[in-house]
């Protein structure tokens, strides 16, 4: 009879990808991994496989869960622009009190191994499309009960947003300046105004 897995896997992915995102996939070692983790190498290597197929799990642990806080700030039952105000300030407070200032996880690996890594590529593109869509659903909702014009392209919306909010993020690792990143979503918000309460 196989014996019992002594560790719960999903903690131990949310501490490995904590090491990914600080350190980058190249900087971190097996060495980080196995004190993170608090696994040694052979059940790090039993339960996840190598580092590259660790890391591709982390990518998608994060996918899933930023789709879930972005589906919930979007999804709460007020028009999106409120809505959009509140996830805005919400991502500001996080990078302002500090724990933002790492960016977004999806971003920094689309910058660092996305050229080169044929495998996670992919993995991380999926993430961003998941991403997109979900802002997509926000804005055909918002379009449907009137708070968008009839000729508002959620596609455009969804793909701008999703950019915008990386860049944010992105800023935040080197500026952690309130003023000037409200004035980036006080921006990206005017987006909204060319086509209000369904007007023409």
């Amino acid at each position: 009879m196989a014996r019992p897995r002594e560790f719960d896997p999903e903690s131990v992915l949310d501490r490995a990808m904590q090491v990914f995102w600080s350190k980058g996939y190249e900087a971190t070692s097996l060495s980080d991994l196995c004190d993170a983790t608090e696994l040694n190498r052979s059940s790090l290597y039993a339960s996840f496989g190598d580092k590259h197929t660790l890391f591709l799990e982390t990518i998608n642990r994060y996918g899933d869960r930023a789709v879930a806080r972005v589906s919930a700030a979007l999804s709460r039952p007020i028009p999106i622009r409120e809505a959009l105000v509140a996830f805005y300030a919400g991502m500001i407070d996080q990078i302002i009190a500090g724990p933002g200032r790492t960016g977004c996880f999806l971003g920094n690996c689309a910058a660092e191994v996305v050229r080169h890594d044929r495998i996670a590529a992919p993995v991380v593109r999926r993430n961003m499309d998941r991403l997109e869509a979900t802002f997509r659903d926000a804005f055909a909702r918002a379009k449907e009960r009137g708070e968008l014009s009839a000729s508002a392209d959620v596609d455009a919306l969804a793909r701008f947003f999703l950019s915008n909010s990386q860049g944010l993020r992105l800023m935040g690792k080197t500026m952690a300046d309130r003023r000037t990143l409200e004035d980036i979503a006080k921006v990206a918000l005017r987006c909204l105004e060319e086509c209000p309460n369904g007007a023409e």
